[in-house]
């Protein structure tokens, strides 16, 4: 299984609202036509989740969203990048955005918290209230899951570049969660690139920027 993974950055200040409509109604319903792509689903590095993380700067430091597609294996890849060729054809495209990371990462690790009922395999698709994300070197998935809130980690890892990318889905508060996560990631140090909380993104709720957007 491979995990794809986008951190983006939106360019323009203005455009945050247009941005949102248009990956949850137009290009991500479109990424489920894919044969092989399981899910797929963005959260928002929102202003409050700024004030909270742990570690920030970097290449990293200017993306707002972080999307991940879950594949069943590297045969979704051709049709995952002929789909958004075809999208940029058809002028349904978004342009006032930048990947600083993007690509597939191989699923390296799954762990389940001992309170859920479901397993390690099933937790992203469990409702959760957001995650939060370390990249950087690999983390003790099975200790994270042990922390409150945390429903279940996700550990991705790209052997090429050396580069691990664990995700904590939280069904609990998400903020708490995020204090203990950040005291549990603590000892990787300056290896971490990255490492925070996101928030979910909800249907026709993209007002997070609203508020520093120059009018």
């Amino acid at each position: 299984m491979l995990g794809f993974f986008s951190f983006t950055e939106v360019t323009d200040p203005s455009a945050h609202e247009a941005y949102n409509a248009w990956h949850q109604l137009d290009h991500l319903p479109e990424q489920f036509t894919v044969e092989g792509i399981t899910f797929g689903q963005r959260w928002v590095r929102s202003p409050r989740c700024r004030d909270a993380e742990a570690v920030s700067g970097g290449p990293l430091d200017a993306f707002h969203y972080m999307t991940l597609y879950l594949m069943r294996d590297d045969g979704s890849l051709p049709e995952f990048f002929a789909l958004a060729q075809r999208l940029r054809a058809a002028d349904r495209f978004f342009s006032e955005r930048r990947a600083l990371l993007s690509g597939p990462y191989a699923v390296v690790g799954r762990w389940a918290a001992p309170r859920v009922a479901v397993s390690a395999a099933a937790v992203p698709y469990r409702p959760s209230n957001g995650v939060y994300t370390v990249v950087g070197p690999a983390v003790d998935g099975a200790t994270l899951v042990d922390c409150p809130g945390v429903a279940g980690v996700w550990q991705f890892a790209d052997s090429e570049q050396g580069r691990v990318v664990t995700v904590a889905f939280v069904d609990g508060d998400l903020w708490r969660a995020s204090e203990v996560l950040a005291s549990a990631t603590a000892g990787l140090g300056a290896g971490r690139e990255w490492a925070g909380p996101l928030e979910r993104v909800d249907a026709f709720r993209w007002d997070w920027f609203a508020t520093l957007t120059p009018q």
